[in-house]
């Protein structure tokens, strides 16, 4: 059975998906009972949920880093 976990667990509290595979955890969880193509479906998902979580997570670094303006 394939699966999209590469072992680095963490969710986002913001999107709601695990930093390392893009999944939910209700995605997590019921992974071994999902049909071939219900997982199938969800791994097509999981390229995009991904990229949108680096963009956040670059643009929170990003603000983070700025220095603060003098009021």
């Amino acid at each position: 059975m394939q699966t999209p976990c590469i072992h680095v667990c963490s969710m986002v509290s913001a999107t709601g998906y695990c930093t390392g595979c893009g999944r939910t955890l209700q995605e997590i969880g019921g992974w071994m009972n999902y049909t071939d193509a219900e997982r199938d479906g969800i791994m097509a998902l999981l390229p995009a949920r991904l990229a949108t979580a680096a963009t956040r997570s670059h643009m929170k670094t990003s603000l983070a880093e700025r220095p603060e303006r003098p009021l």
